[in-house]
C-alpha cells in the first residue's frame, strides 16, 4: 500500500527532492508539500482507493507522513468493506 501511496504522491505533489528520499515517517510538509498539495493528494487518494476522507480526518497531521496516510487509507478501506 505504501508504494501505491508513494506513486500517488509522486504524481500529485511536486516535491523538490522527490518522494523517494522521504522515509515513511518523514514530514511531507517539511519536504515541500503545501496545503493546496494536500487537498490535491486527498482527492487523488480518494479516487485511487475508492474511499472518502470524513471531516474528522481532514487535518494536517494525517497528511504529514506516508505512514499516517497509509494508516488512514487502511482504516477507511476496512470501514468500506464492513459497511
Amino acid at each position: 500500500m505504501k508504494q501505491s501511496i508513494r506513486k500517488i504522491i509522486a504524481d500529485t505533489v511536486e516535491l523538490p527532492d522527490g518522494v523517494d528520499r522521504i522515509s515513511d515517517s518523514g514530514d511531507l510538509y517539511d519536504a515541500g508539500m503545501t496545503s493546496f498539495d494536500s487537498v490535491q493528494l486527498m482527492l487523488a487518494l480518494e479516487d485511487a482507493f475508492g474511499i472518502e476522507f470524513p471531516a474528522r480526518m481532514l487535518n494536517r497531521k494525517l497528511f504529514s507522513t506516508i505512514a499516517n496516510i497509509d494508516a488512514a487509507v487502511r482504516e477507511l478501506r476496512c470501514e468500506t468493506v464492513q459497511a
